[in-house]
């Protein structure tokens, strides 16, 4: 659970720094340019980290296309698109606090579709954060036309985005570099394509810099760290922790200037702040039982689950398959790979 969450904290860091640039390189830059050089982005960091580190998960097949596709339209061509044309009209500050509803949208399509349980904690903060999103559209509206259909755009964008993270969740146990990598690669061409289609012109050389650099560690990095908490704590608690992203771009842009923010837009930001202090100190533990299996995914021999032996030792994470007996036990746990129980 702690390292779980720690990765989703680290992909929120990472993913948040960026949304001010974004916002001031879209004043100059299409919308669909943007999304095309944050995802080229993303895969030229897959890549880079390939270089300097081992598979750490099955490798994607041929089954996990679909779902590929499908999470490269969602989140790589359809999300970074109305996040761009949205945060030039509504603001980094509001702009980057709307990105709070993927929580709330995530938690809501991992309830439906995966099952994951919701305690009455998670159910609360889903209604405060809720509750803060639609001060934000409030406040955006009372400020200009624009505001508001900017404050909706980036709303779009993290529909997009929790589409986007319930699919992913089916390929948490996949080589997160690989996700990556097919997902930039395909969401890049993409976008690429309608951007060259609509004939949008090509941003400065430093906008250009700026973008890839933005798209390398908040679509790259990030990504690969979101996958890697999703894999431990599941779709819903990830995309809870990593609600702090927008706070972290909120700041930093006030920071540099952005200082359209009213009381409105300070309530909402009080309110998601506590929405995400009631899912990271969720606890979650009771008797359950693990049913013989055999599978292959990433794991270590130190958390419990992994007994079984290997001559010579293997000491740290490594991917290979493996069986599991019958288990009863009881410990606070994750939605896991081995905890996607029902209740």
């Amino acid at each position: 659970m702690t390292t779980g969450v720690l990765l989703a904290v680290a992909s929120a860091v990472a993913f948040g720094l960026t949304t001010p640039i974004i916002a001031w390189a879209g004043q100059t830059t299409g919308p669909v340019t943007t999304a095309a050089l944050l995802y080229a982005g993303a895969v030229v960091a897959a890549l880079a980290m390939r270089l300097r580190g081992t598979q750490t998960g099955a490798s994607l097949g041929r089954r996990d296309l679909p779902r590929i596709l499908a999470v490269a339209v969602a989140g790589a061509a359809i999300a970074p698109i109305c996040l761009a044309w949205g945060l030039s009209r509504a603001g980094a500050t509001a702009g980057s606090l709307v990105l709070n509803l993927e929580a709330v949208l995530t938690v809501l399509l991992a309830w439906l579709i995966h099952r994951e349980p919701l305690g009455r904690r998670v159910i609360v903060a889903v209604a405060i954060m809720a509750g803060a999103g639609a001060l934000l559209a409030v406040d955006a509206s009372s400020q200009s036309t624009a505001g508001l259909l900017g404050a909706l755009a980036v709303a779009g964008a993290t529909l997009a985005w929790a589409i986007d993270n319930t699919l992913t969740r089916g390929l948490a146990e996949r080589d997160p570099l690989q996700v990556v990598a097919a997902k930039g690669a395909l969401g890049a061409l993409l976008t690429g394509t309608i951007a060259f289609a609509r004939g949008e012109p090509l941003p400065a050389i430093a906008t250009i810099a700026a973008l890839l650099g933005c798209g390398a560690t908040g679509y790259g990095l990030s990504l690969r760290l979101y996958l890697l908490a999703q894999r431990r704590i599941g779709a819903a608690r990830t995309a809870s922790v990593f609600a702090l992203a927008p706070f972290i771009g909120a700041g930093i842009a006030f920071a540099l200037g952005d200082r359209d923010a009213t009381i409105l837009t300070v309530l909402a930001a009080v309110g998601f702040g506590c929405g995400v202090a009631l899912h990271v100190f969720e606890r979650h533990g009771h008797d359950h039982v693990h049913e013989p299996i055999e599978h292959a995914h990433a794991h270590r021999h130190d958390d419990g689950h992994h007994d079984h032996l290997h001559d010579p030792p293997i000491l740290g994470e490594h991917t290979h398959r493996h069986v599991h007996g019958r288990l009863a036990h009881v410990h606070e746990h994750g939605l896991d790979v081995h905890h996607d129980h029902a209740h």
